[in-house]
């Protein structure tokens, strides 16, 4: 039974469906977004450099002596962060009590002392740090700094780490469980982690609750999603993708006025923590998806979800219509409930195909997406402006994406959006001097990933079936989620090459815009519920087009040769399973005049193609 055709019976897209959409789905986003990138600013790392304890009661005053006298400047002009003077401070200090403030303010430190300028040393008494943006970092209470600064990449590290088991973990118990009862135990298990980090006494204890949250910030989004998209008609999973993603951004948006608000690592972690505390108001409100119960065999729970469903979205049902609604669900279930894997994703050709390709572009969209948002504090100036200008910038690529996903289709937009996202993290290479060029590129690359991933989750659940939809979806985030492993070690290497990590991800968006050529279309189109439907749906490769234009130019050369104008041809659909039968009983099928015979033959083997189709016959072609 197609459940897209029940849906319409108790209405596709009515109340029932904009109150699920707007009190679960739109604030689903919110813990993703605080939860995975608020570690910018918990484990931000301010201006620093060495701390002289000789030189403490004039740090505050005359700030800029001290660096004079103690700290040396690179190649850049800039004060050095991990190296100092090697000096007889306490000398320097006995000096210094003989000067009045005007001369401390006036003459420059070079001319107070002549001292040697290349002894210099790593730092050995700590870090004085600028605490003018933020009072108070994972940074800067455990000195995370200088020969200990991977240790904030190895936290991000981690926490791609923890998403990557989590979104193996997590998928099996969406599909195991449910959409409804999954969700909300990977958002209790979040805030509990997150609100506990708070309250870390050392590094490690920070890092193993960090790991934690990231067990649940990639899988938490994933039910709240599909049950959107398993609760309304084919035609509005576009406005479900598009509202998610504006869900998402908007988080974003509004994590950065938190950051604004609140600078301290301790309360901003717990700021962005607890108010999530409120979505288990929406717990009874929350059903679960009556396309999983039927695929999981339970149709009498999925028919009084459907009834509430229709009473809400004003369609008059009558007893008849439920019963009658059931009996239907029923005849469609098998006995047994089978038990699905992700060897089920590759045992067919098509779907096994299908599987690598989504999971490679999934790869290449959340390495770019998540790069990208890290590498926003880079760009230089205010941290917390660049996190916005992120954010907001992909506001407006979801309101050009509403109507192209409807009219356009998903393919070619996902293509265009990572083929431009590319070319513009490329081109930051010819622009590395220019400050405004490189923001301006940077932005566009953000709004061309923004828009792939906008596409990508929504192709992705159209060509899954229903019965591993949560799994493969799952399976394909499991597999990209090793991108934001890597994507932190590279931005620590482009510490000496800023450009490096955009060159790195835009040539990864430009591989994964030309994979996303072989997907089928899916606009349009009902979800596949079972294997076999998935299996159904073929590629669509580059070269047929070329390859079915050369058939038919073979086949019009044939007929002109002699086979003559009021001759039938063989319809196209029934060709096709003749060449499967022929390759087995004839010895030349592929020539074009054994398919050109008589009209009472043509009939024939017509009805004995629909027969074996009937029969679900499959002989594969000779090659």
């Amino acid at each position: 039974m197609d459940f897209d055709e029940v849906l319409k019976e108790v209405g596709a897209f009515g109340l029932y469906q904009k109150i699920i959409i707007c009190s679960v789905l739109l604030p689903a986003a919110l813990p993703c977004a605080f939860h995975a990138y608020s570690q910018l600013f918990i484990a931000a790392t301010p201006e620093h450099w060495c701390r002289i304890p000789e030189l403490e009661p004039w740090t505050q005053d005359y700030i800029e002596l001290v660096k004079n006298l103690s700290i040396p400047r690179d190649r850049h002009g800039s004060f050095a962060e991990c190296s100092m003077f090697a000096r007889n401070y306490s000398e320097m200090v006995r000096y210094l009590e003989y000067r009045t403030p005007y001369e401390l303010q006036r003459e420059q430190s070079s001319k107070l002392l002549r001292l040697d300028q290349e002894s210099v040393v790593p730092c050995q008494h700590g870090w004085h740090y600028d605490r003018s943006m933020y009072p108070s970092t994972v940074v800067q209470e455990w000195n995370l700094v200088c020969d200990r600064s991977f240790y904030v990449t190895l936290a991000l590290v981690l926490f791609g780490l923890g998403g990557l088991i989590g979104n193996y973990v997590f998928g099996y118990l969406v599909d195991l469980w449910g959409r409804r009862p999954s969700f909300y135990a990977y958002l209790l298990l979040e805030i509990v982690a997150c609100a506990a980090s708070a309250f870390a006494w050392n590094y490690y204890s920070w890092l193993g609750l960090r790991f934690v949250v990231g067990l649940t910030v990639p899988a938490i989004l994933a039910s709240p999603y599909v049950l959107a998209i398993e609760l309304v008609g084919p035609e509005r999973r576009v406005f479900c993708t598009i509202v998610s993603n504006i869900a998402y951004s908007l988080g974003l948006v509004l994590l950065a006025g938190v950051v604004y608000l609140v600078r301290d690592w301790r309360y901003l972690t717990l700021a962005v923590s607890l108010p999530l505390l409120m979505l288990f108001s929406c717990f009874f409100v929350l059903p679960e998806s009556p396309r999983w119960l039927i695929a999981v065999g339970q149709p009498k729970r999925a028919a009084r979800i459907l009834k509430v469903m229709a009473r809400v979205n004003g369609v008059h049902v009558t007893r008849d219509f439920v019963e009658r609604l059931q009996q239907r669900l029923l005849t469609t279930q098998p006995a047994a409930t089978p038990h699905y894997g992700i060897l089920d994703l590759f045992r067919g050709t098509n779907m096994r195909r299908k599987t690598l390709i989504v999971t490679l572009i999934w790869f290449a969209n959340t390495s770019v997406y998540v790069g990208l948002s890290y590498y926003a504090p880079a760009l230089g100036g205010d941290e917390i402006w660049n996190f916005f200008l992120a954010g907001a910038v992909e506001l407006p690529t979801y309101l050009l994406l509403w109507p192209g996903l409807s009219y356009f289709g998903r393919r070619w937009i996902l293509f265009i959006s990572m083929l431009i996202g590319g070319v513009a993290c490329v081109a930051t290479l010819l622009y590395q001097q220019q400050a405004d060029v490189m923001l301006l590129l940077y932005c566009i690359g953000k709004m061309g990933i923004s828009s792939a991933f906008v596409v990508l989750p929504l192709l992705a659940s159209e060509l899954y079936p229903t019965v591993v939809r949560g799994l493969g979806m799952s399976f394909s985030s499991v597999v990209a989620m090793t991108g934001p492993i890597i994507i932190p070690i590279i931005n620590h290497m482009g510490q000496q090459m800023l450009v490096l990590p955009l060159i790195v991800m835009g040539a990864l968006l430009i591989v994964g815009g030309f994979a996303s050529l072989f997907l089928p279309e899916t606009r349009g189109k009902n979800l596949p519920q079972t294997l076999e439907e998935g299996e159904a749906v073929p590629l669509s490769f580059l070269l047929c087009c070329c390859t079915d234009k050369e058939s038919k130019k073979r086949q019009s050369q044939s007929q002109n040769k002699g086979l003559g104008r009021n001759r039938k041809q063989l319809p196209e659909e029934a060709a096709t399973v003749y060449h499967r039968v022929g390759g087995v009983t004839i010895k030349k099928p592929n020539r074009v005049k054994q398919y050109r015979t008589k009209n009472t033959r043509h009939i024939e083997l017509y009805q004995f193609a629909c027969f074996l189709r009937r029969l679900d016959i499959s002989i594969p072609p000779r090659l």
